[in-house]
């Protein structure tokens, strides 16, 4: 699937909040309880979160361009870390409203009508969230996982929400509904955090993963132990969608241009089979020459 075409997952995140932000405004009013109350402020912030990941996936999609010469893939860390933020806010917003009900409980009405309308919107969320988490990982886009996941927290919510609803028609206990919605906010901080985290990481072109790294060496290794040459100064990054890595090839000064550069070819195929979306650079020297290594630190910084 082209980039460009992930936007329907998008399409498919606005549609399921702008449903469950009806389905869960509409159990509150009949209910009262302050936790579906936090249960659908939360859906307006997947709303919020849908939007921007349609903006973040329209931008990562289109080609390079003579200022962005790697493409604009990076620009899905941008909705992972929003998506994260947005998150913790609404962890914010529900311990606020559920602290406030906590010292001024109220009853709740009409609850068998509001948890099977909450329900509903609950099986909504866990649809369209596993269908953006497996799009996710299928195509490598971090916006439409951080997505999924932010539903999939909303899904927890409710599950929680409608527990503690229930908790509270069974014994009287009012509290029970603001107790309910404050540990909804602890739980799904966990997942902002992680979102947060992750995109900082992206952002700091952070290695790609150590599995992919160990089977890049091993590629190498290959070619060292029959073709008798050598490497080192391997770097990889990962950028959303795509996978760089860089490397330098040494081989025997005798060898000619056209040796040497078909070596490459050899290995770069093979680092691309190995390596979904890679990305790679290879650097030619000579065994031969001392020059050749001076740069197998990361960082070659003239004195």
């Amino acid at each position: 699937m082209k980039r460009k075409n992930l936007t329907q997952f998008a399409w498919l995140s606005i549609f399921a909040a702008i449903v469950t932000i009806g389905l869960k405004t509409g159990a509150y009013w009949l209910t009262g309880s302050v936790g579906l109350l936090s249960d659908a402020l939360e859906s307006l912030i997947n709303l919020a979160a849908a939007v921007i990941a349609l903006l973040i996936l329209k931008l990562a999609a289109q080609p390079p361009d003579e200022d962005h010469a790697y493409g604009h893939d990076k620009a899905e860390y941008f909705a992972g870390g929003i998506e994260g933020t947005l998150i913790l806010l609404a962890a914010v917003g529900i311990g606020w409203t559920a602290t406030a009900r906590l010292f001024y409980p109220q009853p709740i009405e009409h609850v068998s009508v509001g948890l099977i309308i909450t329900a509903i919107a609950t099986v909504v969320n866990l649809v369209v969230g596993q269908i953006l988490i497996r799009a996710g990982n299928k195509h490598r886009s971090i916006t439409l996982e951080a997505d999924g996941k932010h539903l999939m927290t909303d899904v927890w919510t409710s599950v929680g929400v409608i527990i503690g609803v229930w908790a509270v028609s069974f014994t009287g206990w009012l509290f029970l509904d603001s107790l309910v919605a404050l540990l909804v906010a602890v739980n799904i901080i966990w997942t902002g955090v992680q979102l947060v985290q992750r995109s900082a990481l992206g952002l700091m072109d952070t290695s790609i993963d150590p599995e992919k790294q160990q089977s890049i060496c091993r590629i190498l290794d290959h070619y060292v132990e029959e073709r008798k040459i050598d490497y080192h100064a391997l770097r990889t990054r990962r950028s959303a969608v795509r996978s760089f890595v860089s490397v330098h090839i040494l081989v025997p000064g005798a060898w000619t241009v056209h040796e040497g550069h078909q070596l490459l070819e050899e290995i770069e195929a093979d680092i691309r089979r190995e390596v979904d979306g890679a990305i790679v650079f290879t650097h030619l020297e000579s065994l031969d020459d001392p020059a050749s290594w001076y740069d197998i630190e990361l960082d070659r910084l003239e004195s």
